[in-house]
């Protein structure tokens, strides 16, 4: 695929991870047209050089290249126009590379349409947040015909330090769930560990310490950590999406009558964060839920033993 300067290359969705993500192509000198849902997205990124289209048929006009970072499928067949005629238009000898979180049978069936209809298709997603997608240091699982994935890669590197071919669509899907699977008990588990020791009446100052010293230290767990000791539940990957995504891992595993016993115990913890109104909060906020499981388990012992004073 022939991608001279003159040609730009397209990038729909400017959300939390979008935006970062569209700023370091930009900002690498790749020229971009962009278009956003909520224009006011689109201004940090057309200041490092972007042109803003106005509307998504206009992206698919003018680039043989499209980047899709959307919330899900309904978006998705919201700017590709698909189920219309105008969806022929929209991707015919183009190439599609969607970097978002769906379901894997949903990515397969766009698959098929986009390839009857004459274009390409790639899955992209990637591992990491909005920190490391505003460091360049995400990396991609991607996944389509090799031809097709070859003619992109050089186009992740401002984006992604690592890009792993995956096979054929759905693979970087279901390799995506796997590794949010792990994230999630991960998180999940350093919050357990922290309320553990909290509790005991440790320094979590101390614990964090240990953590970071020792063979468990991970990019996440010195992250999240530390969003731990300073209470700073301010949002990198929220708990509304993280939940909906265990709620999509759910789904694909028990289609493969695949048993989940870790994640199942994420999913309620998460539920039950969200009910406590932290749907916009950080992931690492789910320690407020086993908080509140602490304190009803305190309740019942008051309840049934009565409070003796230290």
């Amino acid at each position: 695929m022939d991608l001279t300067s003159s040609v730009p290359v397209g990038f729909i969705g400017l959300g939390a991870m979008g935006e970062p993500m569209a700023l370091r192509l930009a900002e690498a000198g790749t020229p971009l047209l962009v278009w956003n849902r909520s224009t006011s997205k689109c201004r940090t990124v057309a200041e490092a050089g972007a042109a803003v289209a106005k509307d998504p048929a206009e992206v698919f006009t003018r680039c043989p290249v499209v980047f899709l970072m959307l919330v899900d499928g309904a978006a998705i067949d919201a700017v590709l126009a698909r189920g219309d005629r105008a969806f022929t238009e929209r991707v015919k000898d183009r190439t599609l590379i969607s970097m978002a979180t769906t379901a894997p049978s949903y990515s397969k069936a766009l698959e098929a349409d986009v390839r009857a209809a004459g274009g390409r298709y790639i899955e992209a997603p990637v591992s990491g947040s909005r920190k490391p997608a505003e460091a360049g240091q995400l990396v991609a699982m991607l996944a389509g015909e090799p031809e097709h994935v070859t003619s992109v890669r050089s186009l992740l590197g401002p984006m992604c330090r690592s890009a792993i071919e995956c096979g054929p669509v759905p693979n970087a899907l279901l390799m995506k769930l796997a590794v949010n699977l792990l994230l999630t008990a991960v998180v999940t588990g350093l919050a357990e560990a922290a309320h553990f020791a909290e509790r005991h009446g440790l320094d979590l100052a101390k614990f964090v310490t240990v953590l970071e010293d020792g063979p468990l230290a991970s990019d996440v767990s010195r992250v999240k950590a530390a969003k731990l000791l300073a209470q700073d539940f301010a949002v990198q990957a929220s708990i509304t999406n993280v939940l909906e995504n265990v709620r999509l891992i759910a789904d694909v595993a028990r289609e493969a009558a695949i048993a989940s016993p870790l994640l199942d115990v994420c999913q309620t913890l998460f539920g039950e964060t969200q009910a406590l109104g932290l749907g916009d909060t950080d992931m690492i906020a789910v320690i407020r839920a086993i908080e509140q499981r602490t304190a009803r388990i305190e309740h019942v012992s008051d309840a049934q033993y009565g409070h003796i004073p230290p």
